[in-house]
């Protein structure tokens, strides 16, 4: 049960402001476009009336300081029952979104700014967001969790039992808001109260801190091919900086666990050598020399590419490897669009340990 939140004026005797229904809630939209602040200064506004791939509309989409989404629904209208069914279905939706879906919800946030003339149209989504959170660049993995979140002017007592509900008993990342709206004469005022304390759903969402296993996903395609990578040793990305910016990333002795979206878990190996362009990258020829690579590998991307869409490689020894054909895949594993990711999912942990098992490999 949410606590209460009273308002008195102080003057010649001490009133109490009364509560006020607020006109609308697409006013309370509004307030909220204006300033999403209002509602938790730790998010970044991405997107309104978003359509989903199931033909639903998201009010309100925003991105928090780890670059997890949250979806805002306004409960308007509708039933406890319907407000909380759709913010579920929302999230399904939500959790099979990739960097460009995002990318792409953001550009069209951006279009709907412009037509109102905002300072802030034309920014990228990582421009914005770093001068948003005053760091230097995006975290490396974006929307590896999500939260879901009810706003109303009022909360019924069923709308209530049902999100407790859902946080104790299943751990759901979801929780409600409510605004109440106070006037006292001309002057009008706005207070925010939390159906749950934000830190115990931020609990029970899952983190875990990085268990120091990279992931990485490796795009399968004609000039990059699993089987060279798995002979020579060796991850690689490219076809622009998003893709191999987070190669960067890799340490030289880290562990990493390759996946290949689609087909699964194929290998495990250590860093060896920071990432280097197709230009730099070179391997061994029968003779023992190093070479570069366009000498060993017959399918490789175009090393006369513009500097920000060159193919980047990392060295790897590998510990276990598999061909594409016998990939591990399990319900439950986890999977992210980035080439490089510290995942701190509780997902990642046992993704890591079945792996462990599958290939038995300790430590």
């Amino acid at each position: 049960m949410p606590i209460e939140v009273g308002i008195w004026s102080l003057g010649d005797r001490v009133e109490r402001v009364k509560f006020s229904p607020m006109t609308s809630e697409e006013r309370l939209e509004d307030i909220l476009m204006d300033d999403i602040s209002i509602l938790d200064p730790n998010l970044m506004l991405i997107g309104r009336q978003i359509r989903t791939s199931f033909g639903k509309v998201v009010d309100l989409l925003a991105m928090d300081a780890d670059a997890r989404l949250v979806v805002i629904e306004l409960k308007r209208d509708k039933t406890p029952r319907e407000v909380v069914a759709q913010l579920l279905d929302y999230g399904s939706w939500v959790r099979e979104l990739e960097d460009e879906d995002i990318a792409t919800i953001f550009g069209e946030y951006m279009e709907y700014m412009r037509e109102h003339q905002s300072e802030d149209a034309g920014k990228s989504l990582n421009e914005t967001f770093c001068e948003r959170f005053g760091v230097e660049e995006m975290p490396e993995s974006i929307n590896d969790s999500h939260e879901l979140l009810v706003v109303a002017s009022e909360l019924d007592d069923s709308t209530e039992r049902i999100v407790n509900y859902l946080v104790d008993e299943y751990g759901a990342a979801i929780n409600a808001v409510y605004f109440r709206f106070f006037k006292d004469g001309d002057k009008e005022y706005l207070s925010r109260i939390w159906l749950i304390d934000p830190g115990k759903v931020v609990e029970k969402r899952g983190d875990e801190p990085w268990n120091g296993e990279f992931y990485v996903s490796f795009g399968e395609r004609d000039l990059r091919l699993w089987s060279d990578a798995r002979q020579h040793g060796y991850i690689a990305a490219g076809g622009g900086s998003w893709y191999s910016r987070t190669l960067h990333r890799l340490e030289v002795g880290g562990r990493i666990w390759v996946n290949v979206p689609g087909s699964g878990y194929v290998g495990v190996g250590r860093v060896l050598e920071k990432a280097k362009p197709i230009t730099e990258f070179t391997l061994s020829n029968s003779s023992g020399q190093q070479v570069p690579i366009t000498q060993i590998v017959e399918k490789v991307p175009d090393p006369n590419e513009p500097q920000d869409q060159l193919e980047y490689y990392v060295r790897v020894e590998w510990v276990k490897t598999v061909p594409l054909e016998e990939a591990v895949r399990e319900k439950g594993f986890f999977g992210n669009q980035n080439s490089v990711a510290k995942p701190k999912a509780r997902k990642w942990t046992h993704t890591v340990e079945r792996l462990k098992k599958r290939w038995e490999i300790d430590g």
